[in-house]
């Protein structure tokens, strides 16, 4: 893909809708080989651009999913300890109990017994796209750890030998900005601030996700989740919840947005009493649903 517009076309022929910010990071990620750091709130299409790129290039997406206390050999590999145990034993019988120790020790650690976590995948399955998704949710330590991985796209297994991707992996980093990324890992990037769409584009992304979605209720739910964002919610509803709502007032047979099957199906759209309790009260379903 040669151009931003390119990877606009690409990206919508795999069901994600680009603004022009996204399309220009996206290629520039690809054509400077530099991973991609995207963060902004839940519900913004950061995972969804990831797996849209992965679409678009013909690739396999590996994902690695970051956690409170995610480790190394979560992420890169770890041996097999239960077969190689079981290999031993075997080892043992068929040579009856006189092992030569250096010949079973060499014959434990390789490929057969090795596990491949998504990053050491990544390194050796490339070209594919990497997604290190919620990096903010992972520890200094893992981050200083993934940032060295990045930066030569290899690792040294002490057993096994050097693995070195052949090419480097696209790589797109989501954050929820739940805690700050380290400035080493945010040069090693390209960055790009995902914001939630302009009405135009959510009706687009509602109308391209639901095929059967009325335009009038496309355009009632997309303007309603807008109004929502404004207020001050315990977790404003992102574009996967959009969804949810259409997809539960098609479920109704609704072809409109009337204020009865609004407020029976919040739930799809919001996930906090607090949040349903402030929406019912602010007038906004019965001000929204009488509009043409």
């Amino acid at each position: 893909m040669r151009s931003p517009s390119e990877v606009a076309v690409a990206l919508d022929d795999a069901g994600y809708l680009p603004d022009a910010g996204i399309s220009t990071a996206a290629f520039l990620a690809l054509s400077m080989r530099r991973p991609l750091l995207c963060e902004g709130e839940p519900g913004t299409g950061k995972t969804a651009l990831a797996q849209a790129l992965a679409t678009a290039l013909g690739v396999e997406l590996i994902r690695l999913q970051c956690h409170e206390g995610i480790d190394a050999s979560q992420a890169l590999y770890d041996w097999d300890f239960p077969r190689q145990l079981l290999h031993l034993r075997t080892l043992e019988a068929a040579t009856d109990g006189a092992l030569d120790a250096d010949a079973a020790e060499s014959s434990l650690y390789t490929e057969r017994f090795l596990l491949a976590r998504p990053l050491l995948r990544a390194l050796r399955e490339a070209p594919c796209v990497l997604l290190v998704d919620e990096i903010d949710r992972a520890d200094d330590e893992f981050e200083a750890f993934l940032l060295e991985v990045l930066s030569e796209y290899a690792v040294s297994i002490p057993e096994f030998g050097e693995v070195r991707a052949t090419a480097p992996p696209v790589v797109v980093l989501t954050s929820n900005r739940t805690r700050e990324v380290h400035d080493a890992l945010k040069r090693r990037c390209l960055y790009h601030w995902l914001e939630h769409p302009d009405l135009e584009r959510e009706v687009g992304i509602l109308r391209r996700r639901l095929p059967d979605l009325r335009p009038r209720l496309a355009g009632q739910v997309a303007e309603a989740v807008q109004r929502m964002r404004e207020l001050e919610l315990v977790k404003p509803p992102g574009v996967a919840e959009a969804l949810d709502w259409a997809q539960a007032l098609q479920a109704l047979n609704n072809d409109t947005l009337d204020p009865d099957s609004a407020a029976a199906t919040l739930g799809a759209v919001l996930k906090y009493r607090e949040d349903t309790d402030r929406v019912r009260t602010s007038g906004l379903l019965g001000e929204l649903a009488d509009r043409d």
